[in-house]
């Protein structure tokens, strides 16, 4: 079968996947903030998105689908300088989209996915245009989002590389002036987060390609065969290491940087695997179905997550928890011909994006889930109760 009608027809299901996936989830209270919160790019991408196709979960998800499909072709692009082969180019990308933490920037509305593919996008601009283009871009992604800081301290680390003293100069000045606007937060005493942050990228890659990432990045400093994606995810993955001996770290804010790395990663691996006779590939091919395995795991996980309710003892301690309940809870309550109330902050954020606005007339008061409490109100998910809460009429004299 043509590549360009396979790499089509995982992109295709990778999007439907997506787009169904959307339904299951509610606005989390980080996403509400952002939304409601002070101005940024992504706020303003959002709301664009909301204002042409209605306030709804689709719309508030749609452009970081198209960020994520976007930045799955331009990989798919960059991938041609490391791997010859059209069809492990595919087998890439169908990793790639399979990854836990990939799945969750593709929905959640975080500046992780632009992030992504905005490193994706310099990467391919860099490959392929003059190097004059890339500073007037470079001087756009310092005003983007605070989480280029550590791109202009990669970029800052290659020139001296590649003797190019006017894009250090230009690379160091971002950095300072993206770390004067943004900051970076490195207060408090040594708490000891490395193994945390260790296992949270063992979560978003799978530990078996984490590994393979890391290691992959040590041999081609061993090979002193060092690029520019090399210096993008070894920076950002050494600065984020450094910094969890002290504290704990946002790991989803380097994580795209890591990402970038698969393409490294891939070309190792495959020329691991040629260099060896046949009888002494089976490892390797045994290590590519243990991967592909553990990823269609994870991957199914978080693609059927409310599955995992039943068999929990606390819901709340469901990675997904955030990002449930709020919808149900706003069409309980339409029904209940309850259009404003008065809750805590975070739901009451939350509420606001389903058109259940903030008044006095009524009072929504959660209950604990093991409290014999009647309520009038509960939310359930495949049999297993996961929120109850009274909702009660505010008398106003």
């Amino acid at each position: 079968m043509n590549t360009k009608i396979i790499l089509f027809l995982i992109l295709g299901i990778d999007v439907l996947n997506l787009v169904l996936q959307t339904s299951e989830l509610s606005i989390s209270y980080y996403e509400a903030s952002l939304l409601y919160g002070g101005f940024s790019p992504l706020q303003y991408i959002v709301k664009t998105s909301i204002s042409i196709f209605g306030q709804n979960d689709f719309s508030l998800r749609l452009p970081m689908i198209m960020l994520h499909l976007f930045g799955t072709l331009l990989l798919y692009k960059i991938s041609n300088k490391y791997i010859d082969n059209e069809r492990n180019r595919l087998w890439l990308i169908f990793i790639y989209v399979l990854l836990p933490g990939i799945i969750s920037s593709a929905i959640i509305v975080d500046s992780a996915g632009l992030v992504l593919f905005g490193l994706l996008f310099f990467i391919y601009m860099y490959q392929n245009f003059s190097k004059t283009i890339l500073y007037p871009l470079l001087s756009i992604y310092i005003f983007l989002d605070g989480g280029f800081l550590f791109l202009f301290l990669a970029l800052s680390l290659f020139a001296i590389k590649e003797k190019d003293k006017k894009f250090f100069i230009f690379n160091t000045a971002s950095f300072f002036t993206s770390l004067y606007l943004y900051g970076i937060n490195t207060h408090g005493a040594p708490k000891g987060h490395f193994l945390d942050s260790i296992g949270i990228y063992a979560t978003i890659f799978t530990p078996i390609l984490f590994i393979y990432i890391f290691y992959s990045l040590y041999r081609k400093y061993l090979n002193k065969d060092m690029d520019i994606l090399w210096y993008i995810s070894s920076t950002a993955l050494i600065v984020s290491l450094l910094l969890s001996f002290r504290q704990r770290i946002h790991v989803e804010h380097f994580a795209p940087y890591l990402i970038v790395a698969l393409p490294v990663m891939a070309q190792v691996f495959i020329h691991s695997y040629r260099v060896r006779l046949k009888i002494f590939r089976k490892r390797y091919r045994v290590i590519f179905i243990i991967t592909l395995v553990f990823l269609f795991i994870n991957s199914s996980v978080v693609f059927f997550n409310k599955y995992l309710y039943p068999v929990m003892d606390n819901p709340k301690k469901h990675f997904a928890y955030k990002m449930h309940v709020a919808k149900e809870l706003s069409r309980k309550l339409k029904s209940m011909g309850v259009n404003c109330l008065e809750s805590d902050e975070k739901m009451s954020k939350r509420l606001k994006f389903y058109n259940v606005t903030k008044c006095n007339n009524y009072i929504l008061l959660e209950n604990n889930l093991n409290s014999s409490i009647r309520s009038n109100v509960t939310i359930s998910y495949k049999n297993r109760l996961v929120y109850k809460a009274n909702v009660t009429k505010i008398n106003i004299n």
